[in-house]
């Protein structure tokens, strides 16, 4: 009997350590992230000549963009990790943040292609969409696309009877509040053409500038520079796209080894969403080499500004002994 007694408390007593694990191993992970991201968009607001290049304000935006698909990613794993149940009115709105900024991300990353393509073939004559001081509408384009496509993939779905909007407490999950066959289908359809076709726009403005290297021999390095981040362009994307794997991986996971379930839950959020969001904009970001060189000094200034105060404190001490 001491045994049967004892069965569930040690269940319960692994699986609180389980899940206590996991948050620390995520919550320094995502901390790093923040602050790297904190610094870069600190240089953006400090520096104008960023701020009037076009290059840097999709660059920016991409920071913005994977910043809220992240927070709301790792807010909504602590609530599942902690079974947090509310209503479906207060999870809506994390839920619509977290897919609308992950549908966002290959957009971003075909306009920032693109853009390349247009300050290499028309270096003096650049449409006015793609100045600095307009960019900010293809931007608000972007994001009425992914809002438009995730709108009608609500809509088409129906809803359970036994859900109360307002009072009916759940898991805040997406299989949860979108969970009819019609919206998988949609939602898995739009994903496609979205990774499609900037799939197409990125290999398209590549083989271009790719081709346009060959022809020149003035200006040779600025295009190498556009062709290699364009080709970076395609690495975000393919980073991106291990998110479709996730069925497939977690099926295979779970046939050939005795994980539970939220072990490959847990596994598979850590490498296909949160690793590739987070490696995306930091490899784009200290490959740059301009911006690379301020991260730097904005660093240096943290670290100078941390030392004097503390060493003050030393020096207090020694004059009071």
């Amino acid at each position: 009997m001491q045994n049967l007694t004892e069965l569930p408390f040690n269940a319960t007593s692994q699986k609180s350590l389980s899940v206590i694990i996991k948050v620390c191993a995520v919550i320094p992970f995502f901390s790093t992230f923040l602050c790297c991201i904190a610094v870069m968009l600190h240089v953006f607001a400090s520096h104008s000549q960023f701020l009037n290049t076009p290059r840097y304000i999709l660059f920016a935006h991409m920071l913005i963009n994977d910043t809220l698909q992240l927070l709301s990613s790792v807010l909504l794993f602590l609530l599942v990790m902690g079974q947090v149940k509310f209503p479906v009115f207060y999870c809506f709105p994390l839920l619509f943040i977290s897919t609308v900024t992950y549908q966002n991300t290959p957009l971003i990353l075909a306009t920032m292609s693109l853009e390349r393509y247009v300050a290499i073939f028309y270096p003096l004559q650049r449409p006015a969409a793609w100045c600095s001081g307009r960019i900010w509408i293809i931007n608000l384009c972007l994001w009425l696309i992914s809002c438009m496509f995730l709108i009608i993939e609500y809509s088409i779905g129906k809803q359970r009877p036994a859900v109360d909007v307002l009072f009916t407490p759940v898991l805040c999950k997406n299989l949860v509040i979108n969970s009819s066959p019609i919206q998988a289908l949609f939602r898995t359809a739009v994903s496609v053409m979205f990774f499609a076709v900037v799939a197409v726009v990125i290999f398209f403005t590549y083989v271009r500038i790719l081709l346009e290297t060959r022809k020149l021999r003035q200006d040779r390095v600025s295009v190498n520079k556009a062709k290699h981040t364009v080709l970076l362009h395609g690495f975000q994307l393919l980073l991106c796209m291990l998110a479709f794997t996730l069925p497939i991986t977690e099926t295979l996971i779970l046939l050939y080894t005795k994980w539970r379930v939220e072990d490959i839950t847990y596994f598979c959020f850590f490498c296909f969403i949160l690793i590739p969001r987070f490696l995306s904009p930091l490899i784009y970001g200290f490959r740059d080499h301009s911006l690379r060189g301020y991260i730097g000094k904005t660093f240096l200034c943290c670290s100078n500004a941390v030392k004097p105060h503390f060493r003050s404190k030393q020096q207090d001490s020694l004059s009071a002994s």
